[in-house]
């Protein structure tokens, strides 16, 4: 990203906007907020980035954000280790922890199959997840990948490598959102609408 600011300014533009959903103008913008604010307030963000960096790995069982070896949720013997629920990242736990409707285990795949960035089966946890369903007592796996083309590519590849397991393996159901116009719903959401169509009584 070339800009019109010089030495340290751009150069904090410039690493801002690598940041994913961080545009040239946010960037901008949240520069001079930090170049404008207190010392302490940009200190604090320094320390924050550092820390995180030097004591935030991944649970060593699921891939999910841990500062042990293993996560929380890997951790709690309450949890049912008969289900794995796998997801894309580790902020669709926390969404899915956020509904209180799931009591098992997580895995996260660290992203989705999409040819177009050059991420394929081997970029991701697969074969993690694999090895973990060979030595447990496993018996449910749910796919919650997101409902969009890579999230679907995604789950149907694993349905195929996981069905010869005998395991019983769901999608999350997905529809149109609430509030949203069909005109700009994508094709998978629009289909998967219509493949879970209730009858009107």
């Amino acid at each position: 990203m070339s800009g019109a600011y010089e030495g340290a300014i751009q150069d904090l533009i410039d690493a801002l906007g690598h940041l994913p959903g961080i545009g040239p103008k946010s960037a901008q913008r949240i520069a001079f907020h930090i170049l404008q604010s207190e010392p302490e307030t940009a200190a604090s963000l320094v320390d924050a980035i550092r820390t995180v960096k030097e004591r935030v790995r991944f649970c060593t069982e699921c891939g999910n954000v841990s500062e042990e070896e293993k996560c929380r949720i890997c951790r709690d013997p309450r949890r049912d280790n008969s289900a794995i629920c796998v997801v894309e990242e580790s902020k669709d736990v926390i969404a899915i922890e956020r509904t209180r409707e799931f009591r098992g285990k997580y895995h996260v795949l660290g992203g989705a199959i999409s040819p177009i960035d050059g991420i394929g089966p081997d970029q991701l946890r697969i074969r993690e997840l694999m090895v973990r369903l060979a030595d447990s007592a496993v018996t449910e796996i749910i796919l919650a990948t997101d409902p969009n083309l890579e999230g679907e590519a995604t789950a149907t590849y694993l349905a195929r490598m996981l069905k010869p397991l005998g395991l019983q393996v769901s999608r999350l159901a997905s529809g149109l959102p609430v509030g949203g116009d069909l005109e700009y719903a994508d094709e998978v959401t629009l289909g998967r609408a219509f493949e879970g169509r209730r009858r009107v009584e």
